[in-house]
């Protein structure tokens, strides 16, 4: 299952982040989210807009295109 399956409100945990680009994992991993990270989904802007998330109590944006590469079970 992929960031993009999951609905605003829900939990996940993101198991793989290898398909993303090398500049966006190394962002990520900046912002202290890696695989075993949990998060949960706040909001999906319409019209292929970012996703917003929270890890550890932090808000990200983060582009529709790279939500689908990115791995995640139900938490």
């Amino acid at each position: 299952m992929f960031l993009t399956d999951i609905k605003p409100g829900s939990r996940a945990k993101i198991t793989d982040t290898t398909h993303v680009t090398e500049m966006v994992r190394r962002r990520l991993l900046d912002l202290g989210i890696m695989e075993g990270t949990v998060i949960s989904i706040k909001r999906i802007l319409p019209f292929g807009g970012p996703f917003t998330l929270e890890a550890s109590g932090q808000w990200i944006g983060i582009r529709r295109n790279e939500a689908r590469m990115i791995q995640v079970e139900s938490a």
